[in-house]
């Protein structure tokens, strides 16, 4: 999974990205990374570990469903 969000909001000047990828890590199990931040900015960066690729997913699934709720849409 490598997914993109942005949410650009010229009323409040916001333009922010949220960016999860999931990937095998080095111990044998799997890591969600999310970014975020302004765009055209570094991000924030939190990696977080999971033993198999499902569990990253789902967890990548959940969080991207909430950043939706709130307005940020794939690109």
């Amino acid at each position: 999974m490598d997914l993109r969000l942005e949410k650009r909001d010229p009323a409040t000047s916001q333009v922010r990205f949220y960016r999860l990828i999931t990937m095998p890590n080095l111990f044998g199990g799997w890591s969600l990374v999310r970014e975020w931040g302004r765009i055209g900015r570094p991000g924030q960066v939190k990696i977080e570990p999971y033993a198999t690729e499902d569990e990253a997913a789902v967890a990548g699934a959940k969080l991207a469903a909430s950043k939706r709720r709130r307005g940020y849409e794939p690109r």
